[in-house]
């Protein structure tokens, strides 16, 4: 899997464009590594820096807004696979279930 540039140049281009460009070309990358049954094709780190600033991006929004956010689009993501990654975050962050239920409904309801 090429690894997309996902800085572009502010000469040429508005940052919401380039950001846009490079999700875009990521996301194809992706599905089509998941599509052939070929996860490994995608590079840790590369996923590690994405996933990153996304959950940066989504809780300093979720901060702002003072509300929920829909992390994704309904029914994009399977329950197993929502769990996997939750799971992965919360032991990444050295969290525990009373961590979890502490914050819960912190936010609010959904938007």
């Amino acid at each position: 899997m090429s690894q997309p540039a996902l800085d572009a140049s502010p000469q040429t281009t508005s940052p919401a464009v380039a950001m846009s460009g490079a999700v875009t070309t990521f996301c194809h990358e992706v599905e089509a590594a998941l599509a052939s049954g070929t996860p490994g094709a995608i590079p840790d780190p590369l996923l590690r820096q994405v996933l990153t600033a996304a959950v940066k991006a989504y809780a300093a929004k979720v901060e702002d807004a003072g509300q929920n956010l829909a992390p994704f689009e309904e029914n994009a993501v399977t329950a197993t696979e929502a769990l996997v990654a939750a799971c992965a975050m919360v032991q990444a962050a050295d969290l525990n279930l009373l961590d979890m239920a502490m914050w819960f409904r912190r936010a609010g309801p959904s938007a």
